[in-house]
């Protein structure tokens, strides 16, 4: 049986990774060794996560037996990303200092300062193992008005809108809110009656009606 030896913050560091990374097998790989760290026997452990083969369990306690937690990240076929981990350093400083805004413009950075080609998919994944999350997308500010525009604006606070609130307020005037168009028809329908004959096209006056 494969004896390991594990710090708090290792073990803490398994639970973290086994809900979180974005590989579901590499999630596998992370519970198998927690539940390594906790004493369960290596036949519960298959059990609880349903691994046919005894040799896969002996394997994933030897990739963190060898390489700790970044060996449980690496996967073997063809494609993965692992030879990018030795430039995860300068890479995530890289990135710190430049945020790309796509995927496809850290496909070009990375493939530019590694010469390692990865498909966007790929580096998706990569820039979240590094600590990359996506930035949510705002909305630029409008252009501020113009001079004229805002003469315009203040021209008519003082001459039309302070007196009409400060008669409104003396009780001399009042003020009026324009209701949306729709709504002002809407108003005038139903005070003739022709809003309930729209909303009930099928309704027969009673005068109308035969029993």
């Amino acid at each position: 049986m494969i004896r390991l030896d594990f710090t708090q913050s290792e073990i803490d560091a398994l639970d973290y990774e086994r809900y979180h990374h974005p590989h579901p097998q590499v999630q596998r790989k992370m519970e198998v060794v927690y539940l390594k760290s906790q004493g369960l026997s290596h036949q519960e452990i298959r059990r609880l996560c349903r691994l046919k083969s005894k040799t896969t369990l002996v394997k994933y306690l030897r990739d963190y037996q060898e390489g700790g937690i970044e060996g449980l990240k690496a996967l073997g076929y063809k494609g993965q990303p692992s030879k990018l981990n030795e430039h995860i350093p300068s890479l995530k400083a890289h990135f710190e200092a430049h945020p790309p805004r796509t995927a496809a413009e850290a496909q070009a950075d990375i493939e530019r300062l590694t010469t390692i080609k990865r498909s966007p998919t790929q580096i998706k994944l990569f820039l979240k193992r590094i600590g990359m999350t996506p930035r949510k997308v705002g909305y630029l500010p409008g252009k501020a008005a113009t001079p004229e525009k805002i003469e315009e604006q203040e021209a008519f606070r003082t001459t039309e809108l302070e007196p009409r609130l400060a008669e409104a307020e003396a009780g001399t005037r009042a003020l009026f809110l324009w209701m949306l168009p729709i709504l002002s028809i809407g108003l005038i329908w139903g005070s003739s009656g022709a809003l309930l004959g729209y909303l009930s096209p099928h309704r027969q006056d009673v005068s109308d009606s035969t029993f």
